[in-house]
């Protein structure tokens, strides 16, 4: 048996059939400081609530896979030392061992799917890291959003990837890669970039019902909704490319790798950029928070 936990917000949803946004917990633990990283993880979830959905962030407490956090579990997440960084390999040990862990992109759609919550916000999606054809460096994200069927909202992959390569695998592996109301994919920070967006949709309304359709054809997997950050809050490309490229090389330097590759960077990009980056990580997950609200409540209907 799974033990498993619901927030009261979150069973008082399931119970009235009201919709429901996933969020993941590694942005609370490895994504910013605290105490930002609390005040970023309350306000997504308000951003949810004001748009008419319900909020469960997830993460693995003492063993327990939570779905939805009380406000003194969220607090004892930001403040917590040791916290485990949850993929699809690791995540069934962490909560049979009786650890700590909080969730990815890849273990955070399992979760959702298991709770039968449809759609899930984030910051970006992991993919395929720079210089992939040496050190095969490939996020499970790719892999779960083939196989497993939720509507992930992001501001497109981390800018600090190989963002053709993670699109040439997304396209391999049968993933809808969507531009929300533009012709090109998102760059994280950055609101365009030179590839050419796949698909388009304008509405939250055509976003739930293609993958409603998805799910009535029989078709396996989740899709990838590019939402571009808020115009007023983006880091152009001209200015992150010289950044990123300093922070790739101390990173390879220094040795990091694995799982500790994207945390350094993120921070690296923090510090050189003078905590822009930070601000605009803030407004794109909140951005992606609320059209993910908007998705959910569509798909309900």
């Amino acid at each position: 048996m799974i033990p498993i936990a619901y927030s009261a917000e979150v069973a008082a949803a399931r119970e009235t059939n009201a919709p429901i946004v996933a969020l993941e917990s590694t942005i609370i633990t490895h994504g910013m400081p605290y105490p930002q990283n609390v005040q970023t993880a309350e306000l997504v979830e308000s951003d949810v609530r004001a748009a008419g959905s319900t909020p469960a962030t997830i993460a693995v407490l003492d063993g327990t896979l939570h779905i939805g956090l009380e406000p003194e579990q969220l607090l004892q997440l930001g403040q917590a030392n040791d916290v485990a960084k949850l993929s699809r390999a690791d995540m069934a040990a962490c909560i049979a061992q009786g650890g700590n862990g909080a969730t990815t992109v890849a273990a955070t759609m399992i979760a959702a799917h298991m709770a039968g919550i449809k759609v899930f916000a984030t910051g970006g999606i992991g993919g395929v890291h720079k210089g992939a054809e040496n050190s095969f460096d490939i996020s499970a994200d790719l892999q779960e959003l083939a196989q497993t069927p939720v509507t992930v909202v992001a501001a497109g992959a981390k800018a600090i990837l190989d963002l053709p390569k993670t699109f040439e695998v997304l396209e391999t592996l049968g993933v809808p890669v969507i531009a929300f109301g533009q012709d090109t994919l998102p760059a994280f920070w950055s609101r365009t970039s030179e590839i050419p967006a796949p698909l388009r949709m304008d509405t939250a309304a055509d976003v739930a019902q293609a993958q409603l359709m998805r799910a009535a054809m029989g078709v396996s997997g989740g899709q990838l909704i590019c939402n571009p950050i808020p115009a007023n809050d983006e880091i152009s490309v001209e200015v992150l490319s010289p950044i990123i490229s300093q922070a790739l090389t101390e990173a390879e330097v220094q040795g990091i790798s694995a799982k500790d590759v994207t945390p350094f960077l993120l921070g690296r990009i923090f510090e050189l950029t003078k905590g822009r980056s930070l601000d605009a990580n803030i407004a794109l997950v909140r951005n992606n928070a609320r059209l993910a609200a908007e998705i959910s409540i569509k798909m309900q209907k």
